[in-house]
């Protein structure tokens, strides 16, 4: 689901990355009064989150691979807004330093994951937990069913975008000039994998995670917001009860660390995602035919698109793929990887950690 540079138009490009540019701001806009509160920290942990999981392929049909995103749980914890900043991070990590998705497509990337997403799984536990105990199974149903359904609606939305560019931006023979596959290609091949494999994969966890907060800190279910109301570190409670909340994300960066152990099984899943061929995959006789039986049989173009070929050298990722040069082993290059992309953001964690405690008290009402 990362769209890699070249397969939109430089059109396309900006005009979602003027969407997801108005999705940050009115994002930093609503969350901007808890700052100084746990709030940053917490958007840290499920970035890292979200990060990981995207690190762990499966196996899709056709022969090509898929991955979870994340953003059932962080929307449930998070609410909505927090959540596309904390997806949208883990996205710019993964494109800026990894070479997964684009540069020049990471504000389509961020607009399908995290706005798409976020607001989808929101509404989908929303509507379903209702008004029922944070401790009930009702809420572990709701959280499995907003993760399915949230990340099936980013693929459908991704599947669109891909799919009308050939339809829109073609030389005069009719070769495409950036996405290879209409429509009535893009949105089958995008939409079974996830509505299979991928999108259980996304319930598993949402439901997981949530069962997990349940027993572990019910606080962090109630929401990022009740910590601000309350005064001090008390949290108010959907009856009116004040009691101590703990509201801390370490417990979090525990199961981060222990998934981040378990990054090398992702590689195990062979085969590209639908979508995120290389000019070489598309040039490649035994590629080309796993992309065809991919693509419900029909073949890729004969020649890579020149869009593909322009745009997909606009950057060069210092650790393609999750596999660093100096590293020969593909399975701890990828635990390495892994550690990276967490590390910068504990970092980015433990500064906001020490500004809140330099500012304390800042902004914490609306």
């Amino acid at each position: 689901m990362h769209i890699p540079d070249g397969y939109l138009s430089p059109s396309t490009c900006a005009t979602f990355y003027l969407f997801a540019a108005t999705g940050w701001y009115a994002a930093l806009k609503r969350v901007k009064q808890l700052l100084a509160t746990r709030a940053i920290p917490l958007i840290s942990v499920f970035a890292a989150f979200s990060f990981v999981v995207m690190m762990f392929n499966v196996p899709l049909p056709g022969g090509t691979t898929g991955h979870a995103v994340g953003v059932g749980i962080a929307a449930i914890v998070l609410g909505p807004w927090a959540s596309i900043l904390a997806i949208s991070i883990a996205l710019a990590i993964q494109a800026l330093f990894f070479g997964d998705g684009g540069i020049t497509t990471l504000g389509a990337n961020c607009f399908n994951m995290a706005i798409v997403g976020s607001f989808t799984a929101y509404a989908v536990y929303r509507i379903i937990a209702a008004n029922s105990e944070l401790n009930s199974h009702r809420r572990i149903v709701a959280a499995a069913v907003a993760g399915y359904v949230a990340i099936n609606a980013s693929a459908l939305v991704t599947a669109v975008e891909l799919g009308i560019q050939p339809m829109l931006l073609h030389d005069a023979s009719g070769m495409p000039l950036y996405a290879p596959y209409p429509l009535h290609v893009a949105i089958p091949a995008m939409m079974i994998g996830h509505l299979t494999f991928a999108g259980l994969a996304e319930a598993v966890i949402s439901a997981g995670m949530v069962s997990y907060l349940q027993r572990a800190d019910l606080s962090l279910l109630r929401g990022v917001t009740a910590f601000a109301r309350a005064p001090g570190t008390m949290i108010t409670g959907a009856n009116g009860e004040v009691s101590p909340g703990r509201f801390s994300p370490g417990r979090l960066w525990w199961v981060v660390a222990c998934l981040m152990l378990f990054t090398p099984l992702g590689i195990l899943a062979a085969g590209t995602a639908w979508g995120e061929w290389s000019s070489a995959d598309l040039m490649n006789p035994h590629t080309r035919e796993q992309i065809g039986a991919a693509s419900g049989n029909h073949a890729p173009p004969s020649s890579v698109p020149s869009g593909i070929e322009k745009l997909s050298t606009v950057w060069t990722a210092p650790f393609p793929g999750y596999a660093p040069r100096f590293i020969k082993s593909p399975a701890f290059g990828y635990l390495i990887s892994a550690m990276f992309g967490v590390g910068i953001l504990v970092l980015a964690s433990l500064l906001a950690r020490v500004a809140a405690r330099k500012w304390p008290g800042r902004n914490l009402h609306p």
